[in-house]
């Protein structure tokens, strides 16, 4: 029977003596000559082989009783067995059974020579029923075709991969292994790191069932806003479009009537205006839709002339800084989101806020666009709007900041509220605006 001996560090030495351990021919050459003798009687071709294998004998036991040796690999009738041996912790040893990741020491063609209690307690099993077994039967059935691979890849270099450990009980444990060669052993041994990706896993599956449950509440608040929207423009149509045309079909109507010219006159100068103001009002609904001027002249003066609007309709004084900033320079998508955000402002600091002035900046930092917006209204409880679902109008500022890669963020401490946008200016780049020069 010939055997091998694999030392910690993966190399495999191997000899010829029947029965008993061996060691390689550099390490026979060390010891020298056996101080031992044998009987003079012996042929001498039968001496030097005797002598030979004593000296392989010799090595191998003093390997073992250092510590240099973890396990023996025998090969006989039945095939290579290895054998873990037990003796004295080298502080190598002692640091890799401490690791809170898993390691393993593994032949050329994937046999455990050796593991840390770690792996064990991966998978499972007993440190010493995982000895000598084909790492390849750890790895769940379906994926020891890329184990295979993952095995001949570190022959050559560094190997990893995501794989799932099985477990005597039949779960599967998620991992993620490193494989390198053991340099200067001629690719005899690999080394291999398990680290455990439970933990990872269930976050990650948490975090997925969290955006999923986001998304849910997100396209209920979305389609709450529709159905909000549309109520508020039938609402509208109907109180004042709907009257005015309604006034102008009874002036028609009474126009019909009239018998003297100056009465003609009269009635057709109220129509006109009944018509201008029905043309008017058609026109502010559409300008909420979506206002034409945002794509015909920019964000800059789209705000602007929507300010000017708001101040007249809820007398709320409005003070717009822009700070020579060229908002037209922004894509089509930033100019819209930042243009409902601002309209939404300014739209719940009329309905909930009692203010009478409204402040926003336009500022360029190193970084990022800021966009400011304080009013001196009454406030509210941020860090209960900062929890609620049901603030629809804030939900979906923040939403539209968060598309554009941005934050937003509110501020209110009892009087007066306080709204800032931050976008990156990596995407955005919104350049200062250069004025020419008059000639």
């Amino acid at each position: 029977m010939s055997n091998k001996r694999a030392r910690p560090d993966g190399r495999v030495l191997q000899g010829g003596l029947p029965g008993k351990v061996g060691a390689s021919e550099a390490a026979r050459r060390s010891r020298g000559p056996s101080p031992g003798k044998l009987p003079s009687s012996t042929p001498p071709d039968q001496q030097t082989k005797l002598l030979a294998r004593l000296r392989t004998a010799e090595e191998t036991l003093r390997a073992i009783q250092s510590g240099e040796v973890d396990a023996l690999m025998v090969s006989g009738r039945r095939g290579e067995q290895v054998v873990s041996l037990k003796g004295g912790e080298p502080a190598y040893r002692m640091l890799v059974e401490a690791m809170s990741e898993g390691a393993a020491t593994l032949s050329r063609n994937g046999a455990v020579l050796y593991c840390n209690r770690r792996f064990a307690e991966l998978i499972r099993r007993p440190p010493g029923k995982i000895i000598g077994i084909a790492a390849q039967s750890l790895v769940a059935e379906t994926e020891r075709d890329r184990f295979e691979t993952l095995l001949a890849e570190a022959q050559k270099a560094v190997s990893k991969g995501e794989f799932n450990l099985s477990c005597t009980d039949g779960s599967l444990v998620p991992v993620y292994l490193s494989l390198n060669r053991f340099r200067g052993f001629d690719g005899q041994a690999l080394g291999m790191v398990i680290t455990d990706l439970s933990e990872q896993k269930r976050k990650q599956a948490t975090e997925i069932k969290q955006a999923e449950a986001m998304h849910r509440l997100l396209l209920e608040h979305e389609l709450s806003a529709q159905e909000e929207e549309r109520r508020r423009i039938a609402r509208e149509l109907h109180d004042e479009a709907g009257q005015l045309l309604t006034s102008l079909l009874v002036g028609l109507r009474t126009l019909e009537d009239a018998r003297k010219l100056a009465d003609v006159k009269a009635q057709g100068q109220r129509l006109r205006e009944i018509a201008a103001q029905a043309i008017d009002e058609v026109g502010r609904l559409a300008r909420g839709l979506h206002p034409t001027v945002l794509d015909d002249h920019g964000l800059g003066v789209a705000l602007s002339r929507y300010v000017a609007e708001y101040t007249k309709t809820h007398n709320i004084a409005v003070d717009l800084k822009l700070n020579e900033l060229d908002l037209s320079t922004l894509p089509s998508a930033v100019q819209i989101g930042l243009y409902r955000i601002l309209q939404e402002a300014l739209t719940n600091a009329a309905r909930h806020s009692g203010a009478k002035a409204v402040s926003i900046r336009f500022a360029r930092l190193a970084t990022a666009l800021e966009v400011t917006v304080v009013d001196n209204g009454c406030g509210f409880d941020a860090k209960a709007v900062a929890v609620s679902s049901h603030r629809l109008g804030i939900q979906s500022m923040r939403e539209r900041a968060a598309m554009l890669g941005g934050t937003l963020s509110f501020t209110s401490q009892g009087k007066g509220t306080k709204i800032l946008v931050q976008l990156p200016l990596a995407n955005q780049e919104a350049q200062p605006l250069v004025r020419r020069r008059s000639t």
